[in-house]
């Protein structure tokens, strides 16, 4: 985006590959023009939870670690796609807030349909905010014996985790594999 003052005293103001023409504008006047611009033609914002869902996989991993595993904890694409079915499930049901789905599936159930193959867990967060981020996480999790067997199983070495947001509600899913 470059604004230049042409010899008959007309701006340009250039935007991308369009160019829009303000006859004798003052600098204010051009900066207006610029801001309408941006604002209509910014993008739709959505929500891309692409580096908490990783940070997710690297607290796990360091929890192994603590735990003395030896191996490391890889991303899984087909046990990420079963945890964002369970994610979306538990976001749109509020009568959830385990490991069961709406339809009654389990995290077996979800991995199978997802293409897995091996012996998975599972831990789900919830917190009642239009956010989470790795601490609380980790909080929900780390203290509950249940879910700190399944962090901290060296034999765990794959993962997928899916998180979704709405404005009261946020969601993360965590679905451990041990591949066969």
């Amino acid at each position: 985006m470059a604004v230049r003052r042409s010899a008959r005293k007309v701006w340009a103001v250039r935007w991308r590959d369009g160019a829009i023409r303000v006859a004798r504008a003052t600098p204010v006047s051009a900066a207006a023009v610029i801001a309408a611009m941006a604002v209509f033609s910014a993008p739709i914002a959505h929500a891309d939870n692409t580096r908490l869902n990783n940070s997710v996989v690297a607290n796990v991993y360091t929890v192994q670690y603590q735990h003395g595993c030896k191996g490391d904890v890889k991303p899984n694409p087909q046990l990420r796609l079963a945890a964002q079915w369970h994610a979306e499930d538990v976001l749109n049901n509020r009568e959830l807030d385990g490991d069961i789905g709406s339809d009654g599936s389990t995290v077996q159930d979800r991995a199978k349909a997802a293409g897995y193959a091996g012996v998975v867990a599972e831990t789900v967060a919830i917190n009642p905010a239009l956010a989470i981020n790795g601490v609380e996480i980790m909080n929900q999790w780390y203290y509950r014996p249940d879910y700190m067997a399944i962090m901290s199983d060296c034999a765990n070495t794959q993962m997928g985790v899916w998180s979704v947001n709405s404005l009261d509600r946020s969601v993360v899913v965590a679905v451990y594999g041990k591949p066969v």
